[in-house]
């Protein structure tokens, strides 16, 4: 794993960066008012929308993190972790199988 957070799905990666590329990008290749053509204008607009709606999203998030933790916390214990969260969560056991 490149990185510390649990996202195994790639959400991020795949919908976060594929936002990002298309808007600097929208901004760079417009047609009218483009950086391509000299203008500035549309793309520094862009650059601030994406802080802004980075500094929202990441503002949502915690937030709504933070109220989930408070009510049921969302991180198990180790000895959860070590034991397996199949059997600690779910009451789900494993039966080895021979298969020939």
């Amino acid at each position: 794993s490149k990185s510390t957070l649990d996202d195994t799905l790639d959400v991020f990666p795949c919908h976060g960066l594929g936002g990002i590329v298309g808007m600097i990008l929208t901004a760079v290749f417009a047609l009218e008012g483009g950086l391509i053509t000299g203008e500035t204008t549309l793309f520094l607009n862009h650059m601030l929308a994406l802080v802004i709606v980075g500094a929202f999203t990441f503002g949502g998030s915690y937030l709504l993190y933070y109220i989930t933790n408070a009510i049921i916390p969302l991180r198990v214990s180790e000895e959860a972790e070590e034991q397996g969260l199949d059997i600690t969560q779910h009451n789900e056991k494993y039966i080895l199988a021979r298969v020939d």
